[in-house]
């Protein structure tokens, strides 16, 4: 799609996409189940959620190409997690209720410009 005739959404995505792709990360679109991956993105959503009695931080990032939960079990917040921030997250996807999660990743917190250091 041409830059001219694409919308806002659609060129945000298309730059987290490539983001992703020149930090050697995955896009989300490719993953395949229970496999150990590397990826990169923009946090859309950050909720605690309680999973029988425990909590849990739950936070969905989207790459461009796809999205997956991730999910820390145990923890009520972690400095730095919030709506709108980049990261690049590592660890095993998983399908749960019909939506990829992966849980307790390690994560890298990226600058606010969105590019590495």
């Amino acid at each position: 799609m041409t830059r001219w005739a694409a919308s806002d959404q659609e060129v945000e995505a298309e730059e987290l996409r490539d983001d992703a792709l020149e930090a050697g990360c995955q896009p989300l679109a490719e993953v395949q189940d229970r496999t150990t991956v590397r990826v990169r993105g923009v946090l859309q959503s950050v909720t605690l959620q309680p999973r029988m009695g425990t909590p849990a931080l739950e936070a969905d990032l989207f790459d461009g190409s796809g999205s997956v939960t991730l999910v820390w079990l145990g923890r009520r917040r972690i400095a730095g997690i919030s709506c709108g921030r980049r990261l690049v997250a590592t660890g095993r996807v998983a399908a749960f209720d019909g939506r990829r999660v992966m849980y307790n990743p390690r994560y890298e917190l990226l600058p606010a410009g969105g590019s590495e250091s």
